[in-house]
């Protein structure tokens, strides 16, 4: 065994599967976040059926946690609505629960938890508020937030922005929502909403900056604007969201993947891949990721980072292309009429687009080792 483990800098899904994998097979990771108790992330709270296999495989299980069961997607356009089933049994639980969890896992297995914050990278040495701090090999899982030194790039000049409102739990909302996911298509975007283990609703939108530009660049008005022209809408959000916390965050490279990294340099989650929301799937390809990661390491040591960086581009090309596709026609005004007749006279068509997003699960990236 290494004398030195790596430094994983993000204690969230990918930083955590990362730390598992590695404190099973011997190593001591590190793990270094910003924040000693977990916070609920602006991303996530729907986990596929994918994810849901992963997640077991890495001792955590989603309805030990009291997950809210999800077996239908029902899509909103133009006033009219479409629902069909999933391929499989999906769950809504927010981030706050899974990430603790996770990081619970990780730390009963031998992970360390250190607090600091990250202000800049140099090479694999991350420098923090505290201190420097370093490892043999840096596996980079800071989430959609970049750390300077490590920027990805920006790939358009109309780019994704993200607002996020959780909805407080209220026997409408249990009713509406009960067993569904649900999409609400607008022009240059959508919005997502889950219900959680808690009853709280999750209400995540992806859209275009020029959107929120149009409405002053105040979310509230942009809200607003939604709930005015769609009834589904406003009965979901009902007259208690207006006070709610609206969290943002902007220039989200949907499509983006690191093709190869230097040396001891190990891209994780959406540091390696970002896929676009609609398809539900980020935290699957941030738990294989770290796992992946985890392997090439304990294999190679930091040397193995562009190889495991050329592998986790190759699996995840094809999902990301998929995902890329659904959400530029989800996002047009064509797209948005034909995508409830198309829900419901061609569902193979739409469990064909809901599968080819996401990464096989007979491929090495989705499988993680078994629970001891």
């Amino acid at each position: 065994m290494r004398r030195t483990a790596p430094l994983i800098l993000g204690a969230g899904p990918a930083g955590c599967a990362a730390a598992i994998a590695l404190a099973r097979n011997g190593a001591a990771p590190v793990l270094l976040d910003r924040d000693a108790k977990v916070r609920d992330c602006l991303c996530g709270g729907f986990l596929s059926w994918r994810t849901a296999e992963q997640l077991r495989s890495l001792g955590v299980d989603p309805e030990a946690l009291g997950a809210n069961p999800v077996e239908r997607l029902a899509l909103f356009a133009n006033g009219q609505e479409a629902v069909v089933p999933l391929p499989a049994p999906a769950w809504g639980l927010s981030r706050r629960t899974l990430d603790d969890a996770l990081r619970r896992r990780a730390m009963v297995l031998g992970a360390t938890l250190e607090v600091d914050t990250a202000r800049e990278v140099q090479g694999q040495t991350v420098v923090g508020q505290v201190r420097r701090w370093t490892g043999d090999g840096l596996f980079l899982a800071t989430g959609k937030h970049d750390v300077r030194g490590q920027s990805r790039p920006r790939l358009s000049g109309d780019p994704e922005l993200g607002l996020r409102v959780r909805l407080p739990a209220t026997a409408t909302r249990h009713d509406l929502l009960a067993g569904r996911i649900e999409l609400h298509l607008f022009t240059g975007g959508y919005a997502g909403m889950v219900m959680q283990e808690d009853g709280s609703a999750n209400l995540c939108l992806a859209l275009r900056k020029s959107v929120l530009a149009a409405c002053g660049w105040t979310p509230a008005r942009l809200l607003a604007n939604l709930v005015s022209h769609s009834l589904a809408l406003q009965d979901r959000l009902g007259g208690d969201w207006q006070g709610q916390a609206i969290e943002s965050i902007g220039a989200i490279p949907y499509g983006w993947i690191a093709e190869t990294s230097p040396p001891g340099l190990f891209r994780l989650g959406d540091q390696a891949a970002v896929i676009p929301s609609l398809a539900g799937e980020g935290i699957s390809i941030a738990l294989a990721s770290g796992e992946l990661a985890a392997r090439h390491w304990l294999e190679g040591g930091r040397a193995s980072a562009p190889a495991y960086q050329r592998a986790l581009a190759k699996r995840a090309t094809g999902p990301l292309r998929s995902a890329k596709l659904a959400r530029a026609f989800a996002e047009s005004p064509i797209g948005a009429r034909l995508a409830l007749p198309l829900a419901r006279h061609a569902q193979p068509l739409l469990h064909w687009l809901m599968d080819s997003s996401r990464i096989p699960p007979d491929a090495p990236l989705a499988q993680a080792p078994a629970a001891p």
